[in-house]
């Protein structure tokens, strides 16, 4: 930690359940060094117990404590407060965007959670109780049903950032779709009519915000584009295996 103290003004979103939204600021003082999670911490152990908001590991492993950091998306726990604001300024933490404000600055992320699921994204124990009881060395884990988007931690960032995102509460996503992508139509051909729709890859318009804000270098906006290329393929194929 540094020997530099820094005054500033944290400005928090707040919002309850039947409320008008508006802003609470608190003066503090702070270390630069401090991640911005440590400020909003202080202000819930020490000005206001009232103040909801998400976290978890500390570490960027969670994705719980995804929130707009002067409005862009971030993850508070490994964000620093020099790298966000300087001495005498105001901070401002809102909640993500695109999904619904549960209290303050915590959000619903359950419509990304079964979006995950659509795809196979998510990770699914592929053992029965027994088998737990009575491990073996003969599962395969390529008999596993679902796999595993690597590094993605459902964050939310990239929903919160992508603007096809505001357009339409049916569109799967930066997330979910990088989640289809990284199975590939051959894995789980029934994934083509649920990603080749209004509401799929082509509601995407090549923003690459999703890829700017990932903390996990998923780099979505890229899986995106890939994946209408294996649509295209895919549709091709089937053309061409209907004439034959």
């Amino acid at each position: 930690m540094s020997e530099t103290k820094w005054n500033i003004i944290l400005k928090i979103y707040r919002q309850k359940e039947n409320e008008a939204p508006h802003y609470s600021e608190y003066k503090m003082e702070v270390d630069p060094d401090e991640y911005v999670l440590d400020a909003v911490e202080r202000v819930w152990a020490f000005m206001d117990r009232s103040l909801c908001f998400r976290h978890a590991c500390h570490h960027s492993t969670c994705g719980a404590c995804g929130m707009r950091v002067n409005g862009v998306e971030k993850l508070t726990c490994i964000t620093y407060i020099r790298d966000v604001t300087q001495d005498g300024a105001t901070l401002k933490v809102e909640p993500l965007r695109n999904f619904p404000v549960i209290s303050d600055l915590a959000v619903d992320m359950g419509s990304l959670y079964c979006r995950m699921d659509s795809v196979g994204a998510r990770p699914v124990l592929p053992v029965t109780e027994a088998e737990i009881e009575n491990p073996s060395n003969k599962w395969n884990p390529e008999d596993a049903k679902y796999i595993r988007l690597s590094d993605c931690i459902e964050c939310g960032l990239c929903i919160s950032a992508c603007p096809s995102a505001a357009t339409s509460s049916g569109y799967l996503g930066p997330a979910v779709l990088a989640g289809a992508q990284a199975n590939g139509l051959k894995h789980d051909p029934a994934l083509l009519e649920l990603v080749d729709s209004e509401d799929g890859v082509w509601r995407c318009h090549s923003a690459f915000e999703c890829t700017a804000v990932c903390p996990s270098f998923v780099d979505p906006a890229r899986r995106i584009m890939n994946l209408r290329t294996q649509i295209v393929s895919e549709r091709l194929s089937r053309l061409f295996r209907r004439k034959s």
